[in-house]
């Protein structure tokens, strides 16, 4: 691989970063913290959530997240022909 591919490749994966983890930041310090208490209006399986958000949800997000970022790096790596044949 070139180095202007690698350069384009990791500018790629940082971008992929950044994004997943502001969506991480905004859903567990966002929903979690900051607005909490307009959240804690809407309830969900009897919880409020706001409470839910940052005792579970945001869990479960940075799972999602995770999958999402394999998937991308996947496609990544196949665009770039580095990936694992």
């Amino acid at each position: 691989m070139s180095n202007t591919q690698l350069k384009k490749y990791w500018a790629k994966n940082l971008k992929y970063l950044l994004i997943l983890l502001s969506v991480w930041f905004i859903v567990s310090y966002g929903a979690g913290i900051l607005f909490a208490d307009a959240l804690n209006n809407i309830r969900l399986g009897g919880f409020k959530l706001g409470f839910w958000f940052a005792q579970q949800g945001s869990i479960f997000v940075f799972v999602i997240l995770i999958y999402v970022y394999i998937r991308l790096m996947n496609k990544l790596d196949q665009e770039f022909d580095v990936d694992e044949k």
